[in-house]
């Protein structure tokens, strides 16, 4: 299912502009007539929001489109919401209650009564029971992998049923999948067909749409009542700096991204306040499996260990990410949320922040690695010497390759950089062509390490080298991995006892192999107006992940927020 309207990337930098919307068909869809008002960028209830889109918006609000631009969660609703922020129970929202069976083969969901679409239609469960056999009908969108049966028993209850457990598929499933109208969606493409007027039940509606801005104005008729942000216009500008001399005008109330001075944003920007959350793990990516094609000294686990060692993690947090960015466990467990879960067998629970040359000269030569008159290290007359593959313009990673470079010259390792556009970069992930990569390893859908593990570990989610591994970029496959995580997927979360021991079976297993070398985690921050809006995630209340871009987390904030004074 779909998680945002852009993809986050780990470090300080915005998110890319969205994909041009160039589609086989395009259609108009009829639906309510658009709410009016609320647009003026000058109004007290109007938030102006800046995704770091730096071209003409292509209008396309179908959320199952790749090149959509905006409504999930505010136009089009799941059945809770979900985040992965924090471990706090699912907030309702289509949905009001759900209960598994004792085996995880059955989720039986109650939907919330008196709901109607923005057209004036009613919704039922017939709705949520066609939305989700629209996925198993066409697999293009079935991105969460959706594999049951649903039904709608009567107007406010659905049963999903698996031939097999499948507690792990409820974050997805109950709060990752927007519900869209049977009445409209039966009879459209959704594969093809851009929504122009699209029709939700979500806090908003859309008001009036140009290439350079958009508005979307708040739905009097909401069945939680109209939210007190009366509109919000999403703006085009022309880059990164464009956002920071936007945010110095006061012209934007919301962005999420780099800003000079990041580390003093309240004095630096009158009026506004940020945060900074530590969500996406920044790794250095391996080709790492020789058995499935991959070549070069990365395939070697002690080379990627001797990387590991050898990295000064504060010195790269330091010139390329401004400190946002934080510790890191080897484990992939996130040491704030997920620190309870990372093994007690673990020797090193969170990557060091100093370098350790001598730990990596001890690993290299043990593994028959010498060092030659140049001071690089050679195993059977093959330099150690390694490519890290990014994306031209990503200019706080390229700081950070080029950081690391230096240093692991020091431990007897040449690291070279190699810059392309960014369907280049994705290609030779992809497809194995690469020795490193730089990249994060981003969050599932609820705040628990099954999903990244099951994600970028998984052998089922990778291919030999020169076929696209749809996820599992690495080639890593280790069959206790493979069962620790079959296990995991058939396990009731609460059986926590059970699901340790899993944990700790891949932990040891993915820390000895390091086929991802930690990093740092990068810090997200955004920047938003304090002074007109109250109600913004703080570290004590971080009730849904701050990022502009971040659907449907996005949502749940403008639904928070009240104009200043209210």
């Amino acid at each position: 299912m779909f998680l945002s309207t852009k993809r986050p990337r780990a470090g300080i930098r915005m998110a890319l502009a969205g994909a041009s919307a160039a589609m086989a068909t395009t259609l108009l869809l009829a639906g309510c007539a658009p709410a009016s008002g609320g647009s003026a960028s000058g109004s007290a209830d109007t938030l102006i929001a800046y995704t770091g889109q730096s071209g003409d918006y292509q209008i396309n609000f179908n959320p199952y489109s790749p090149s959509q631009i905006g409504g999930i969660g505010t136009i089009f609703e799941s059945l809770f919401f979900v985040t992965n922020v924090n471990t706090e129970a699912y907030t309702p929202l289509l949905g009001t209650e759900y209960t598994w069976n004792e085996d995880g083969t059955q989720l039986s969901v109650t939907l919330r009564e008196g709901v109607t679409w923005s057209d004036g239609e009613d919704f039922t469960a017939d709705d949520v029971a066609f939305t989700f056999q629209l996925l198993l009908d066409t697999p293009s969108l079935n991105n969460g992998g959706f594999d049951g049966t649903v039904e709608a028993t009567d107007d406010t209850h659905v049963v999903f049923t698996w031939d097999h457990p499948a507690f792990v598929s409820g974050p997805t499933l109950l709060g990752r999948t927007p519900i869209v109208p049977e009445h409209i969606w039966s009879g459209i493409d959704p594969t093809t067909d851009v929504m122009e007027k699209p029709v939700g039940t979500g806090p908003y509606t859309l008001d009036n749409f140009k290439p350079q801005a958009f508005t979307l104005a708040a739905n009097e008729d909401y069945w939680d009542g109209a939210p007190a942000v009366k509109a919000i216009r999403y703006l085009s500008l022309s880059g990164n700096t464009a956002g920071v001399d936007a945010l110095k005008a006061g012209t934007i109330d919301w962005q999420t991204g780099p800003v000079p001075d990041i580390e003093n944003v309240s004095t630096t920007y009158p009026g506004y306040d940020a945060i900074t959350i530590p969500q996406n793990q920044v790794a250095l990516l391996t080709c790492s499996s020789a058995e499935l094609g991959c070549t070069g000294p990365q395939t070697d686990p002690a080379v990627r260990q001797a990387v590991y060692a050898a990295l000064n993690r504060d010195q790269v947090n330091s010139l390329a990410f401004q400190n946002t960015a934080s510790e890191i466990s080897p484990t992939f467990a996130l040491t704030t949320t997920q620190k309870d879960l990372i093994s007690s067998a673990v020797a090193e629970p969170v990557a060091p922040g100093a370098a350790d040359p001598d730990t990596a000269a001890e690993i290299l030569e043990a593994a028959g690695w010498a060092k030659g008159s140049d001071g690089i290290y050679a195993k059977d007359g093959e330099k150690l010497s390694l490519t890290v593959e990014v994306v031209t313009g990503w200019t706080d990673y390229i700081t950070a390759i080029d950081t690391m470079a230096q240093q692991l010259k020091a431990a007897g390792i040449d690291l070279r950089v190699s810059q392309s556009s960014w369907n280049e970069w994705t290609d030779k992930k992809g497809k194995g062509t690469y020795q490193l990569a730089i990249d994060s390893l981003g969050q599932g859908a609820a705040s628990d390490p099954y999903y990244l593990y099951d994600k970028y570990f998984n052998t089922a989610f990778t291919a030999p080298v020169g076929e696209v591994a749809p996820q599992n970029v690495a080639r890593f496959s280790d069959p206790d991995v493979d069962a620790a995580l079959a296990v995991l997927k058939a396990t009731n979360p609460e059986d926590t006892e059970t699901r340790q021991v899993q944990f700790d079976i891949i932990q040891e297993k993915i820390v000895a192999a390091m086929p991802y070398i930690p990093v740092l985690t990068g810090g997200t921050t955004s920047e938003f107006n304090v002074d007109k809006f109250t109600g913004w995630p703080t570290q004590d209340d971080l009730y849904a992940f701050p990022a502009v871009w971040a659907s449907p987390d996005n949502a749940q904030i403008f639904k928070s927020l009240k104009p200043a004074g209210e």
